[in-house]
Protein backbone atom coordinates (compact mmCIF):
# COMPACT_ATOMS: atom_id res chain seq x y z
CA UNK A 1 0.00 0.00 0.00
CA UNK A 2 1.45 3.44 -1.30
CA UNK A 3 2.03 6.00 2.25
CA UNK A 4 0.81 9.19 1.53
CA UNK A 5 3.19 11.70 1.43
CA UNK A 6 2.58 14.73 3.74
CA UNK A 7 3.93 17.76 3.16
CA UNK A 8 4.77 19.86 6.79
CA UNK A 9 2.83 22.35 7.36
CA UNK A 10 4.33 25.42 6.86
CA UNK A 11 6.34 27.40 9.54
CA UNK A 12 5.59 30.93 9.29
CA UNK A 13 8.82 33.27 9.74
CA UNK A 14 9.05 34.61 13.16
CA UNK A 15 9.18 38.81 13.56
CA UNK A 16 13.39 39.18 13.76
CA UNK A 17 13.57 36.56 11.03
CA UNK A 18 11.41 39.10 8.82
CA UNK A 19 13.46 41.92 10.07
CA UNK A 20 16.55 40.30 9.28
CA UNK A 21 15.87 39.27 5.54
CA UNK A 22 14.28 43.01 4.89
CA UNK A 23 17.33 44.64 5.97
CA UNK A 24 19.35 42.46 3.52
CA UNK A 25 17.01 43.61 1.03
CA UNK A 26 16.75 47.41 1.65
CA UNK A 27 20.44 47.46 1.91
CA UNK A 28 20.39 45.85 -1.79
CA UNK A 29 17.93 46.62 -3.67
CA UNK A 30 16.81 50.09 -1.59
CA UNK A 31 13.59 50.47 -0.42
CA UNK A 32 11.57 51.29 -3.11
CA UNK A 33 12.74 48.81 -5.26
CA UNK A 34 12.30 46.06 -2.77
CA UNK A 35 8.23 44.96 -2.36
CA UNK A 36 6.41 42.54 0.04
CA UNK A 37 6.20 40.04 -2.18
CA UNK A 38 10.51 40.26 -2.55
CA UNK A 39 10.04 40.13 1.38
CA UNK A 40 7.56 37.25 1.35
CA UNK A 41 10.15 34.95 -1.65
CA UNK A 42 12.92 35.38 0.70
CA UNK A 43 11.41 34.53 3.84
CA UNK A 44 10.16 31.81 1.75
CA UNK A 45 6.85 31.67 2.24
CA UNK A 46 3.43 31.37 0.10
CA UNK A 47 1.51 33.89 1.21
CA UNK A 48 1.88 37.52 2.55
CA UNK A 49 -0.11 36.36 5.82
CA UNK A 50 3.22 35.30 7.56
CA UNK A 51 4.20 39.25 7.15
CA UNK A 52 0.89 40.90 8.39
CA UNK A 53 0.85 38.72 11.15
CA UNK A 54 4.22 41.25 12.44
CA UNK A 55 3.81 43.85 10.28
CA UNK A 56 1.63 46.12 9.12
CA UNK A 57 3.39 47.03 5.77
CA UNK A 58 6.65 47.83 4.00
CA UNK A 59 7.24 50.89 6.16
CA UNK A 60 6.54 49.55 9.19
CA UNK A 61 9.47 46.96 8.94
CA UNK A 62 11.54 50.00 7.93
CA UNK A 63 10.15 51.68 10.63
CA UNK A 64 11.25 48.95 13.06
CA UNK A 65 14.79 48.21 12.24
CA UNK A 66 15.60 51.86 11.80
CA UNK A 67 14.41 52.00 15.73
CA UNK A 68 16.32 48.79 16.63
CA UNK A 69 19.61 50.14 14.98
CA UNK A 70 19.39 53.62 16.49
CA UNK A 71 18.50 52.14 19.63
CA UNK A 72 21.76 49.14 19.50
CA UNK A 73 24.03 52.83 18.69
CA UNK A 74 22.76 54.33 21.45
CA UNK A 75 23.84 51.47 23.62
CA UNK A 76 27.04 51.46 22.47
CA UNK A 77 27.92 54.80 22.68
CA UNK A 78 26.99 54.96 25.94
CA UNK A 79 29.40 52.27 26.85
CA UNK A 80 32.13 54.10 24.76
CA UNK A 81 31.46 57.04 26.64
CA UNK A 82 31.49 55.13 30.11
CA UNK A 83 34.22 53.12 29.44
CA UNK A 84 36.98 56.12 28.28
CA UNK A 85 37.27 58.75 29.88
CA UNK A 86 38.80 61.14 27.21
CA UNK A 87 36.80 62.77 24.55
CA UNK A 88 39.78 61.49 21.80
CA UNK A 89 39.46 58.00 22.99
CA UNK A 90 35.85 58.11 23.02
CA UNK A 91 36.22 59.16 19.11
CA UNK A 92 38.91 56.42 18.15
CA UNK A 93 36.55 53.93 20.01
CA UNK A 94 33.22 55.21 17.95
CA UNK A 95 35.40 55.32 14.90
CA UNK A 96 36.54 51.45 15.76
CA UNK A 97 32.71 50.75 16.16
CA UNK A 98 31.19 52.30 13.06
CA UNK A 99 34.44 50.26 10.91
CA UNK A 100 33.63 47.43 12.83
CA UNK A 101 30.23 47.34 11.95
CA UNK A 102 31.36 47.80 7.97
CA UNK A 103 33.02 44.84 8.24
CA UNK A 104 30.54 42.27 10.37
CA UNK A 105 27.49 44.09 9.72
CA UNK A 106 27.33 45.79 6.22
CA UNK A 107 23.82 46.02 5.59
CA UNK A 108 23.21 47.85 8.90
CA UNK A 109 25.56 50.41 7.81
CA UNK A 110 24.07 50.82 3.84
CA UNK A 111 20.57 51.58 5.35
CA UNK A 112 22.05 54.17 7.44
CA UNK A 113 24.69 55.66 5.22
CA UNK A 114 23.29 54.91 1.79
CA UNK A 115 19.78 54.99 2.00
CA UNK A 116 18.15 58.38 1.92
CA UNK A 117 16.18 57.60 4.77
CA UNK A 118 13.94 60.66 5.01
CA UNK A 119 12.25 59.99 1.57
CA UNK A 120 10.48 56.63 3.12
CA UNK A 121 10.48 57.53 6.65
CA UNK A 122 9.82 61.09 7.02
CA UNK A 123 8.24 61.03 10.35
CA UNK A 124 11.74 59.90 11.79
CA UNK A 125 14.17 61.59 13.37
CA UNK A 126 16.99 62.24 10.82
CA UNK A 127 20.62 60.36 12.11
CA UNK A 128 22.28 63.35 13.58
CA UNK A 129 19.26 64.45 15.30
CA UNK A 130 19.07 60.88 17.27
CA UNK A 131 20.88 60.13 20.65
CA UNK A 132 23.78 58.34 20.13
CA UNK A 133 24.42 60.95 17.24
CA UNK A 134 23.60 63.95 19.52
CA UNK A 135 25.87 61.88 22.53
CA UNK A 136 28.79 61.92 19.78
CA UNK A 137 28.34 65.72 19.29
CA UNK A 138 28.84 66.37 22.77
CA UNK A 139 32.12 64.85 22.51
CA UNK A 140 33.64 67.44 20.18
CA UNK A 141 32.09 69.71 22.82
CA UNK A 142 34.05 68.78 25.46
CA UNK A 143 37.11 67.88 23.32
CA UNK A 144 37.33 71.40 22.41
CA UNK A 145 36.56 72.34 26.01
CA UNK A 146 39.43 70.27 27.49
CA UNK A 147 41.75 71.27 24.47
CA UNK A 148 42.19 68.35 22.84
CA UNK A 149 41.23 69.73 19.91
CA UNK A 150 41.06 72.95 18.36
CA UNK A 151 38.55 75.73 19.63
CA UNK A 152 35.93 75.74 16.71
CA UNK A 153 32.53 74.70 17.02
CA UNK A 154 31.20 71.41 17.55
CA UNK A 155 29.35 71.41 14.50
CA UNK A 156 31.73 72.09 11.92
CA UNK A 157 34.26 69.94 14.14
CA UNK A 158 31.46 67.09 13.34
CA UNK A 159 31.38 67.50 9.91
CA UNK A 160 35.22 67.56 8.90
CA UNK A 161 36.16 64.62 10.97
CA UNK A 162 32.92 62.42 9.87
CA UNK A 163 32.52 63.99 7.04
CA UNK A 164 35.71 62.10 6.17
CA UNK A 165 34.93 58.95 8.09
CA UNK A 166 31.51 58.54 6.55
CA UNK A 167 32.73 59.05 2.90
CA UNK A 168 35.56 56.35 3.06
CA UNK A 169 32.45 54.22 4.46
CA UNK A 170 30.30 54.69 1.89
CA UNK A 171 33.08 54.47 -0.85
CA UNK A 172 33.56 50.84 1.11
CA UNK A 173 29.94 49.90 1.04
CA UNK A 174 29.41 51.22 -2.45
CA UNK A 175 32.26 49.41 -3.65
CA UNK A 176 34.32 51.94 -4.61
CA UNK A 177 37.03 50.74 -2.61
CA UNK A 178 37.96 46.79 -2.74
CA UNK A 179 39.47 46.11 0.33
CA UNK A 180 38.22 45.68 3.82
CA UNK A 181 37.17 48.58 6.14
CA UNK A 182 40.17 47.60 8.51
CA UNK A 183 42.45 47.87 5.67
CA UNK A 184 41.57 51.77 5.31
CA UNK A 185 40.92 52.44 8.87
CA UNK A 186 44.46 53.79 10.63
CA UNK A 187 44.21 56.12 7.64
CA UNK A 188 40.88 57.08 7.76
CA UNK A 189 41.18 58.08 11.63
CA UNK A 190 44.38 59.75 10.68
CA UNK A 191 42.93 62.02 7.91
CA UNK A 192 39.73 62.87 9.84
CA UNK A 193 41.76 63.63 12.88
CA UNK A 194 44.23 66.29 10.76
CA UNK A 195 41.13 68.24 10.64
CA UNK A 196 40.50 68.80 13.95
CA UNK A 197 43.33 68.45 15.81
CA UNK A 198 45.32 71.20 17.58
CA UNK A 199 48.32 72.51 15.20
Amino acid sequence: MDQEQHTPPQKNPSKDEILLLSLKLFAQKGFFNTSLTDIKEAANIKTSNGIYQHFKNKQTIANELYGNIIDSLNISIDDIRRRNRKPTEQLRETVNLLFKLTEDAPDVMRFLLLLKINEFLPEEKPLLETPAFIKIKKIFVIAAKEGEIRNIDAALAYSYFFGIINTMLSMILNGSLEKSASSYQAQAWTTAWATIAKK
